[in-house]
């Protein structure tokens, strides 16, 4: 779409509609052939406000979704605005016999074409809401799809480490055991050293003992026994 070629076709379909709201007072003043003349001047203005109209319909195509709705209920408006400059112009034209009725026969063709018009520019303006409600549930689903890839990558990060961290946890439980198996068997060094420091006072206690025995029993017998 381009802008610049919109806002030309605007300002002409402005310029030709303030020309043909004049003309139904005017035309209701004139008689004869002045009057024919208003009328035929009425259709090619009017046709020429149409054909405006057409092209900026076809203008809008490519619009940003904003743009293009708001543009188009005016378009519409503009449109009804035509409709009701054409019906001023016809209730003007009412009187003159022939000549009248072939204008409102004109009248008439370009009444169903405006009404045809207006109706295919409705359907196009529901086909365009379609299509964009249609564009933003789609980019709905990408993002919801962007986003459920995103958990499911997340989630399978916080499984690894999960699982990193229980490979973690059953080392440290296995140096653990490893470490009460130890301490385990150092007790029971402990306690066998233990017995065996009792057991070997004992035995120095039971040597000691025989010892003083033998001695006393020597000096009894060297120094006492005659």
């Amino acid at each position: 779409m381009s802008s610049e070629e919109f806002e030309k076709l605007h300002e002409v379909y402005t310029s030709l509609y303030e020309e043909l709201k004049l003309m139904p007072d005017r035309a209701s003043r004139c008689h004869g052939e002045e009057k024919k003349r208003m009328v035929r001047h009425f259709d090619e203005r009017f046709g020429e406000a149409e054909e405006m109209l057409q092209l900026m319909d076809k203008e809008l195509f490519g619009a940003p979704s904003t743009f293009r709705n708001a543009m188009s209920t005016k378009l519409r408006l503009y449109r009804r605005d035509l409709g009701k400059l054409q019906r001023d112009m016809k209730s003007s034209d009412l009187g003159l016999g022939f000549a009248g009725r072939v204008g409102d026969s004109r009248h008439s063709v370009y009444g169903s074409q405006n009404e045809q018009s207006t109706q295919m520019q409705s359907q196009r303006a529901l086909l365009l809401q379609g299509t964009d409600s249609l564009n933003s549930a789609s980019q709905s689903i990408e993002r919801s799809q962007r986003i459920a890839a995103e958990t499911d990558h997340i989630g399978r990060d916080i499984i690894e480490e999960l699982g990193e961290q229980r490979e973690q946890l059953d080392r440290t439980r296995d140096r653990l055991v490893h470490t009460g198996e130890n301490l385990s068997r150092s007790r029971r060094i402990l306690r066998s050293m233990s017995r065996r420091l009792v057991t070997n006072k004992l035995l120095l206690s039971v040597i000691i003992l025989m010892e003083l025995a033998i001695l006393g029993a020597t000096v009894y017998l060297k120094f006492f026994r005659k």
